[in-house]
């Protein structure tokens, strides 16, 4: 885009879901999916998702996963701050409960 007697402006690039599937080598549906649920960054034009590099950027930063000997110490702390612990700071074990019509029955 250019107007008289100034430099060309770059116009920002927007992408379809399907080219962000194909570069993420992943399927369109994934894409459109995850923007629903509002998991990734998209902008919203003309009723249909559209990215920009930004966005694809910032998608593959969220997804990333590390080894779990380079983990940082705050995602570390967020999955043990999800762990029941009971009152000597031993991680609770789980248990399944009865299945509803097995208590009925019983009670």
């Amino acid at each position: 885009m250019t107007t008289a007697g100034t430099q060309p402006v770059a116009e920002p690039l927007y992408y379809l879901p399907r080219e962000v599937a194909a570069m993420l080598r992943c399927s369109e549906w994934w894409v459109k999916e995850q923007a629903r649920k509002r998991r990734i960054p998209f902008i919203w034009i003309g009723g249909s998702y559209r990215f920009t590099a930004d966005h694809i950027r910032e998608m593959v930063a969220l997804f990333e996963r590390r080894p779990a000997g380079e983990s940082t110490a705050p995602a570390a702390d967020q999955a043990r701050a999800h762990r029941p612990v009971d009152a000597h700071g031993q991680v609770v074990r789980l248990t399944a409960r009865r299945p509803r019509r097995a208590r009925k029955a019983a009670g």
